[in-house]
């Protein structure tokens, strides 16, 4: 074999190498996380969150949720402080966005979410339901946590956001369930990156 043959198969098998190895580097990340506290709410959550291939800071994802919204979160809105009201949000679908400053799913990030809430609310006084659908544009940020050497984060975030109602009705007899167009939310995600 001439050396020139061979310097040209050694330089092929280099190329191989490292193309495999960047392409394996490079994947596409899937995670999945869950919301401890909508369980706890009789409720449930799923996100599915998926960074890019090549993309050190990026996290997108969908996620679906339920919960019984607890009474601070109704009566921190004063309209509706005391009045009965019992609120669920039946089922919301969201969409994540999110910038990681170290890397994705450690440390600090900053994220939006879109989304579109179904409540179904009814009040202790009356006889009764009824359900509306609101649209909900938010800003968040908070801190991933990685106490292990496995795959498994935690991830705290608080955001602050705009909602407005796009259907149906948030009016029981002749009672109003006030929906603040501002709103706040804080809350713990467990996750595990595949």
């Amino acid at each position: 074999m001439t050396s020139k043959l061979k310097t040209s198969i050694m330089a092929f098998w280099v190329i191989t190498a490292m193309t495999s190895f960047q392409s394996a580097a490079q994947q596409t990340k899937f995670s999945l996380e869950i919301d401890p506290v909508t369980f706890v709410a009789k409720g449930y959550s799923l996100h599915l969150r998926v960074q890019p291939k090549s993309s050190d800071h990026l996290l997108l994802g969908l996620g679906i949720y339920a919960m019984d919204m607890p009474a601070a979160l109704v009566n921190f809105n004063k309209n509706n402080r005391d009045k009965g009201w019992n609120v669920r949000l039946d089922k919301g679908l969201g969409l994540f966005g999110e910038y990681h400053f170290a890397e994705v799913n450690r440390k600090w990030f900053v994220g939006a979410q879109a989304g579109l809430q179904e409540y179904k609310i009814d009040l202790e006084i009356l006889e009764g339901s009824e359900q509306f659908s609101n649209l909900l544009f938010m800003g968040y940020a908070g801190y991933v946590f990685r106490p292990f050497k496995f795959n498994l984060y935690f991830k705290p975030w608080a955001g602050i956001g705009y909602t407005t109602k796009i259907s149906d009705s948030n009016q029981l007899g002749s009672e109003v369930y006030d929906v603040a167009p501002i709103t706040m939310f804080a809350t713990l995600h467990i996750g595990y990156t595949f």
